[in-house]
């Protein structure tokens, strides 16, 4: 039998319930469905690539897979800060319109914890105006007595991220994987 703060919970409210990654930019701390998340790997070299948004710092090579790492505080239009030891690189996986999935980098400052999130600790994203994008908000959750932005992380790359995805795919086809020596 549901509780009744889940009773109470807006439909939409209550299909965001569940386990999140959540991570900090700046002094915000954001959240990501966890299923989305494939791990969590150190700051690396990334290999630049020509012609890209500033957001996009390049790619990496992951085991012998070619991914492209974005920057998500410049890609939110927060200006760049010097990465420190708790910068890291996220790899999700998201989907791209086609409705194919590739895995993709996210530069952000740390990572916090993995949270489970109620409905009751779930409000929609709040309107400001027809002028604000918040199309990749998915909703705010209530925790601890802080607000952690939970982010649609496939629509956070939606307006032209999902081209960059393809040119950068597109322009690492011919970097042929680097494999480690024994």
């Amino acid at each position: 039998m549901p509780s009744k703060s889940a009773e109470c919970a807006a439909p939409g409210v209550q299909r965001l319930a569940g386990k999140y990654l959540t991570f900090a930019i700046r002094r915000e701390s954001y959240g990501i469905d966890v299923l989305q998340v494939r791990e969590i790997i150190r700051m690396t070299n990334i290999t630049a690539l020509p012609r890209m948004p500033d957001y996009v710092r390049g790619v990496i090579n992951l085991r012998g897979k070619i991914i492209p790492v974005m920057d998500i505080r410049l890609r939110f239009g927060i200006t760049e800060i010097e990465n420190t030891e708790q910068t890291c690189i996220v790899v999700v996986l998201v989907k791209l319109p086609d409705g194919k999935t590739s895995q993709m980098g996210l530069i952000v400052d740390k990572v916090e914890e993995v949270i489970n999130v109620a409905a009751s600790e779930i409000e929609e994203t709040p309107d400001f105006g027809k002028d604000v994008f918040t199309e990749c908000i998915l909703g705010m959750a209530k925790i601890k007595g802080a607000v952690k932005t939970l982010l649609d992380i496939d629509r956070v790359l939606a307006t032209d991220g999902h081209e960059v995805l393809r040119s950068a795919a597109a322009s690492t086809s011919n970097i042929a994987p680097v494999t480690a020596k024994s």
